[in-house]
């Protein structure tokens, strides 16, 4: 068999569609500030993946600032403010906060000021999907985006993170949906593109990709393609769960991603698993991918109570739309042969 791609959280395969978007884009010669007809082109581009942006993320009513991801979205958002938030937030968003809340056993973190916190829709080693509260200041929805339903205009929400690449668009292009209105102090000044609110020549090649993709995920919940890969999910954990003795699925009975499972075996170090699934031919991971390649015990996992060993000792399996019933039938072979030899030297 192929090599087999089980790490969809940490980046999604390149969208059909946002790639014919993006070389189109490139024959597109204009400066988007430029008054002529070639810039009023290119500035059409971009206003056309903004649209499609705001449709996919149910934001018709807010402003959707173009930057270069997720990481650069927070970074606007968070600078000089004073919010609180919890320890299973992405290191993006965990560097600017007061990582204080409550978080339960559960994965679910405990709001009581909405107006001075930030809290993520979804995380992304575990799947958990949080409840957010009305007034809430930003939501790091970075996971959930094109996997469930989002309705920013309704849900009170302030702010909100998004990145292309999670959703099959290129990487190195990313939004910050914020209220229509609120006040932001740019990052990077000079030309005062993006509204004023991030300077400089808009990459139009990665934006064109971001609207299209956005526009085909919007398609693949309005067609429940997440409802089959979910199946698979529960498939996985099911083969998994008959063959093998105290493994963890972290969140499991949760509401969760449709294609996110979060394995904990204790004893077993997560950074050993991923190395030996690369070498049998599947790519997961143990954890988040926004760290320099480092491998740590979880501070997801940590922050949900359990103990150093077991919080290393888990790995992430987050599957997409082209993941076949075959691939995780082969993956659940190869870890469980994995795990046995694992349990051999061991005893």
């Amino acid at each position: 068999m192929d090599r087999v791609y089980l790490d969809h959280n940490a980046t999604m395969p390149l969208r059909t569609e946002a790639r014919d978007a993006m070389v189109a884009a490139m024959d597109v010669i204009g400066n988007p500030s430029s008054v002529h007809a070639e810039g009023r082109a290119a500035k059409g581009l971009i206003e056309r993946a903004r649209a499609q942006v705001a449709e996919a993320m149910g934001a018709q009513g807010a402003d959707v600032v173009f930057v270069s991801g997720a990481t650069e979205a927070a970074a606007l958002a968070l600078s000089g403010r004073q919010l609180r938030g919890a320890a299973v937030e992405h290191d993006a968003v965990a560097t600017w906060i007061d990582g204080t809340l409550p978080v339960t056993a559960d994965g679910l973190v405990r709001v009581d000021d909405p107006a001075g916190s930030v809290l993520q829709l979804a995380n992304s080693e575990t799947g958990i999907v949080q409840d957010l509260p009305e007034g809430l200041a930003l939501s790091d929805m970075t996971q959930a985006f094109g996997k469930v339903p989002v309705a920013f205009d309704w849900s009170g929400v302030q702010m909100a993170l998004i990145s292309a690449h999670k959703i099959g668009g290129p990487k190195g292009i990313g939004a910050l949906v914020l209220r229509r209105g609120l006040d932001l102090t740019a990052q990077i000044r000079g030309g005062g593109q993006e509204m004023g609110r991030r300077s400089g020549t808009e990459n139009i090649i990665g934006i064109a990709g971001f609207g299209a993709a956005a526009a085909a995920v919007t398609q693949d919940l309005e067609n429940h393609v997440w409802s089959g890969v979910e199946k698979l999910r529960n498939i996985l954990e099911k083969a998994l769960e008959h063959r093998t003795k105290g493994t963890i699925f972290v969140g499991k009975g949760r509401n969760r991603l449709p294609n996110t499972t979060c394995i904990v075996t204790p004893g077993w170090k997560g950074e050993t698993q991923v190395m030996q699934m690369d070498l049998a031919g599947f790519a997961v991971s143990a954890g988040s991918a926004c760290s320099s390649g480092k491998v740590k015990a979880s501070a997801v996992l940590l922050a949900m109570g359990f103990d150093a060993a077991d919080a290393a000792s888990a790995i992430r399996v987050s599957l997409g739309p082209q993941t076949t019933e075959a691939q995780v039938m082969a993956f659940a072979d190869a870890w469980v042969a994995a795990w046995e030899r694992h349990r051999a030297r061991a005893a």
